[in-house]
């Protein structure tokens, strides 16, 4: 989980059970190439919004068992035949990320929440078809905790957003704590900004701990890494709390010793 982007996605993790590894990567790859055209490199909104259509195209070509033109997507294709796995949350995290390309404010949490429903929440919904345990009710368990995951990222990455003209905070809280966008443009971390950021993390932990049955539900080593995920996030917004939701100048990271405690946390009951 140390890679720049999706940095709480499983990826040859040692839990990781052998057989699932290549399809996880896979997702990876796709999630991670479609992100990167969205954020990385010099291209116009014209030519990422291009790009993203062109991998729509290609999930088409999965979707009438035609062979995609992308090397990216064959590989996919292999793993979306040989696990069922459904195209719907590709097609949602394509849309989040066209999203991204345009949209740089959030009015409110509803609008927010509907973005984490397509950027983060299909990760979930696709390993748990992964692990052949998507039932309605782990997979309300697995959207909470990746919202709580996107939301956790969100906020670790406030100073990082706005070098790219990014503020995910819902204007409407922003404006009831009485933050502005000089706040984070200025990195000012005062009482107002104190009172928003505390808000915010106890409403990413209540998902948390909404989320945090599945990692009981799932068994053996799939069930470890997941209580793992929900341990490290849950650690992260104890950083953030330790460090009075000063994001700014201390960006909270997972360090060896935050992964033996982690790892503590995460033992079976």
């Amino acid at each position: 989980m140390s890679v720049e982007h999706y940095e709480n996605f499983p990826v040859a993790s040692i839990l990781m059970p052998k057989r699932l590894r290549k399809p996880v990567a896979a997702i990876y790859h796709f999630a991670r190439a479609a992100d990167d055209i969205a954020d990385e490199g010099e291209l116009s909104n014209e030519e990422r919004l291009q790009q993203l259509n062109d991998f729509r195209d290609e999930l088409d070509h999965i979707a009438a068992d035609e062979t995609p033109l992308m090397p990216l997507f064959q590989h996919l294709a292999v793993e979306v035949k040989a696990h069922a796995l459904p195209l719907q949350p590709m097609h949602d995290l394509l849309d989040a990320f066209s999203q991204d390309v345009v949209k740089k404010r959030y009015a409110n949490y509803d609008e927010l929440l509907d973005y984490c429903r397509r950027s983060a929440n299909p990760v979930g919904t696709l390993l748990l078809h992964l692990y052949e345990e998507a039932t309605p009710v782990n997979l309300a368990y697995s959207d909470a905790i990746c919202t709580s995951l996107q939301l956790i990222n969100f906020w670790q990455d406030v100073a990082k957003d706005i070098a790219i003209a990014r503020i995910y905070l819902p204007q409407d809280e922003m404006s009831r704590f009485g933050v502005t966008e000089e706040h984070i443009v200025h990195a000012r971390c005062d009482d107002a900004w104190r009172a928003l950021m505390k808000f915010q993390i106890e409403r990413a932990r209540a998902l948390m701990l909404y989320g945090k049955p599945l990692g009981t539900i799932l068994s053996g080593r799939i069930g470890l890494e997941m209580r793992m995920i929900i341990q490290g996030g849950l650690r992260i917004l104890d950083k953030i709390e330790a460090a009075d939701y000063d994001v700014f100048n201390q960006r909270p990271v997972l360090r060896p010793f935050d992964w033996v405690i982690m790892v503590a946390k995460s033992a079976p009951l």
